[in-house]
């Protein structure tokens, strides 16, 4: 899903110019959230603003990504807080942020981040509309204001019982009047400049002009009297050096006699754990975003995350993973490479150390209208329409996950996601382990039971289900030929199906593809799948054309019936039995035995250009129907006939094939095609778009002329269609669909 609208807004300008003022916005952005999720930590202010620099510059320089950006998240403040009430001190807790960084290290060195590979795309994308759908439901508040959860917690649910829907009521009660119209002209421009051509082209991306507008105002409203005036704690609050919270006071170590405590490691491998799967998963789902579609590099981006943490665990910050709302900000601002994951961390530093007091003058209303914006792109109607039209195998997980996360937290609701994803690959899997094909053959029915890839111990309990409806006298194929690996289990139920069940009910048990699987179980068709005398002598006329309907419909579809074509050579070499004799042209794109899905000598086949029906070709005719037995005569034309259409064009030019060929032999062929061409008829020019119906017309009226022609000249095959031993159709096969259209002699549709 890459935002290429706003990757318009910057796109004449130079790509490193992009990054620095992408790097700028996502600073601001992140600036209020390092220490808001500290403060919902249970931490030290200055472990998130540390974190912020760290993920910012030491992962940003060491990761493969080009466009996420990493820090504290969100996400892994509950966790924290409650690691921090179990070890009981801060600086213990660093010691096991340092444990987690090193498992996340070897994560990477064992190459564990290919995990990422078996994310379903609908929790990737659930996750990203549910980050969307938080920030616009818990940036409102602050929009208008209400900021009483500036700690950034992005649960649904806060630890005082409040949750994201209270507090939106709650703003009606506390709307500050100056914050909220700081909030809503932020909100406006931005609105104006995403639409606005011309705003597009602005050399300064639109969140960083809001910025300035937000601070702005503030000090315009600072002379307008209490009811405007907004106060300190509607505003981004940095610690000051030298104040009660200030920057240098407030760093820690972490104490590595904690190294005795078991709980530590526990801790430790809980938070690699959880970071590497958030971190992953956030990284798979920015490079979604990315409007250039490039992948990063997962184990590389484990060992940068690894590192980063090791070095937040040593200087006192929280843990690290890749953040999706800064990330997400980071492309909507128009970052092109790493170099504004790396100036935002930059900027943090060097503003904490050198201006906090400026950055306190920023409006968190100001900030809001930014990250609702990007929650509304994130979780615009588009993609719930997308996932929609998926079907529920895609929109059940999607949906459930955007549900479990708003209603829990990030990583509750992407187990709760993968949790429903993996069902329904299991079900679909169960369902699709065999599928069940009734194939109509020329002396019987045939149940066709195909096997998947992999055919697990889960299947067992429907294939026998399966096999026991089969019914007395039945026919079952068990097709393995696309399966790779069969589970004893079932492999042990078909041996015993195949050498006592079946024969005791009187089932005929056929085996394709399991020899490589089974010693036992030898391929063998065991089924008649073409025409015999035998078989042949059961059929009528109707019979015969009703066979060769189906088979086009197989054909068409794809679903060709299953035939062993080397035991048909050896069935075949003692005498042919064709249950029909179809007179074809020879175009290339017209072979008889594929258009009818049939076997081999099913059918007595003569082609000839423009299916023409001379003496030679009606004496094989005669032979077909006369002394090899066929029950049916078809003369099958085609659309966009070669033929034909030279021979209507030598007609209108009055020409001869030899004069316009130089070929001996084409004119008595012309002059057949020629005669279907109704008397004083004009068709349409060359260029005139029905010339194609027309040469089809002519291709119809043909076969219907040859129909009639071979009644007439042949005593022995009119004697056959009268007695009625013998049926005589005509067909037309479209080219571009595969169908063929039958017909009788004068046009009429039959089945």
């Amino acid at each position: 899903m890459p935002n290429t609208e706003s990757q318009s807004t910057v796109s004449t300008m130079p790509s490193a110019v992009r990054d620095y003022l992408a790097g700028l916005v996502v600073f601001l952005v992140a600036l209020p959230l390092c220490l808001g999720i500290a403060l919902a930590s249970n931490a030290p202010l200055v472990s998130g603003l540390i974190s912020g620099v760290i993920g910012g510059i030491v992962v940003g320089l060491m990761s493969g990504s080009h466009t996420s950006v990493s820090g504290p998240a969100a996400g892994l403040a509950a966790i924290v807080a409650a690691e921090l009430a179990t070890l009981g001190s801060w600086e213990s807790l660093l010691v096991a942020i340092v444990i987690a960084g090193l498992v996340q290290i070897l994560f990477g060195f064992m190459r564990v981040g290919l995990i990422s590979l078996f994310f379903p795309s609908s929790v990737v994308k659930g996750l990203l509309t549910a980050i969307g759908v938080l920030l616009v439901l818990k940036q409102i508040p602050h929009l208008f204001g209400h900021d009483a959860d500036a700690e950034g917690d992005f649960s649904f649910v806060q630890p005082d019982g409040r949750n994201t829907f209270s507090e939106l009521f709650e703003i009606v009660q506390d709307l500050h009047i100056g914050a909220a119209a700081i909030g809503l002209v932020c909100l406006a421009l931005l609105v104006v400049w995403s639409r606005s051509a011309t705003l597009k082209k602005f050399p300064v991306p639109g969140a960083a002009v809001v910025v300035g507008v937000g601070v702005l105002l503030n000090a315009v409203f600072q002379s307008l009297g209490d009811t405007w005036l907004v106060t300190a704690s509607h505003l981004v609050q940095v610690p000051v050096p030298g104040s009660a919270t200030g920057l240098t006071e407030f760093l820690s170590f972490p104490n590595f006699a904690a190294l005795s405590d078991p709980k530590v490691y526990v801790a430790g491998v809980t938070l690699a754990i959880v970071a590497s799967l958030e971190s992953l998963l956030n990284l798979h789902a920015v490079d979604k975003l990315d409007p250039r579609q490039r992948i990063s590099p997962v184990n590389r981006e484990l060992l940068a995350q690894g590192t980063g943490n090791v070095l937040a665990g040593l200087l006192g910050g929280l843990p690290i993973t890749s953040v999706i709302v800064r990330s997400s900000v980071n492309i909507s601002a128009g970052a092109q490479s790493r170099r504004s994951t790396i100036t935002h961390g930059v900027l943090l530093l060097v503003a904490v150390v050198l201006v906090p007091a400026l950055l306190n003058r920023i409006p968190l209303s100001c900030l809001a209208a930014i990250l609702l914006v990007a929650g509304f792109k994130l979780a615009r109607p588009s993609v719930w329409k997308a996932m929609w039209k998926e079907g529920l195998s895609q929109f059940l997980p999607f949906l459930i996950t955007i549900v479990a996360i708003v209603g829990t937290n990030l990583m509750t609701g992407i187990l709760i996601g993968l949790g429903v994803s993996i069902a329904h690959i299991l079900k679909r899997s169960f369902s699709r382990s065999l599928i069940l094909i009734k194939e109509k053959h020329a002396a019987q029915d045939v149940l066709r039971i195909e096997l998947s890839s992999h055919v697990g111990f889960f299947s067992r309990a429907r294939l026998e289900k399966e096999l026991g409806a089969i019914p007395r006298g039945g026919h079952v194929l068990l097709d393995g030929r696309r399966t790779d690996f069969i589970d004893p289990d079932v492999l042990g139920l078909i041996h015993d199906f195949q050498e006592k069940t079946a024969p005791a009910r009187g089932v005929v048990v056929s085996v394709l593809g399991l020899k490589d699987h089974y010693d036992a179980l030898e391929d063998r068709i065991e089924f008649v799948d073409h025409t015999t005398r035998e078989v042949r002598e059961n059929f009528t006329p109707a019979g015969v054309l009703s066979i060769l309907a189906e088979g086009n419909r197989r054909f068409r579809s794809g679903h060709r019936l299953t035939r062993d074509l080397v035991r048909q050579i050896s069935s075949t070499s003692t005498g042919q039995a064709p249950m029909a004799a179809v007179l074809s042209c020879m175009d290339s794109r017209a072979p008889v035995e594929l258009l009818f899905d049939l076997g081999l000598g099913d059918v007595f086949s003569i082609r000839v250009a423009g299916n023409i029906a001379r003496q030679k070709i009606m004496g094989s005719l005669e032979y077909g129907c006369g002394v090899a037995g066929a029950k049916l005569l078809l003369v099958l034309g085609h659309t966009s006939c070669g033929a034909v259409g030279a021979a209507v064009e030598l007609h209108e030019s009055h020409q001869t094939a030899l004069a316009a060929t130089g070929c001996d032999h084409l004119d008595p062929i012309v002059d057949d095609i020629q005669r279907s061409i109704p008397a004083g008829e004009v068709g349409p020019a060359k260029s005139d778009p029905g010339r194609a119906d027309y040469l089809n017309r002519i291709a119809r009226l043909n076969v219907q002329r040859v129909m009639k022609s071979i009644r007439s000249e042949s005593r022995k095959i009119d004697a056959l269609l009268t007695s009625g031993d013998v049926a005589i159709v005509g067909g037309l096969y479209h080219i571009d669909s595969g169908q063929v259209d039958f017909f009788d002699e004068t046009g009429a549709p039959v089945a």
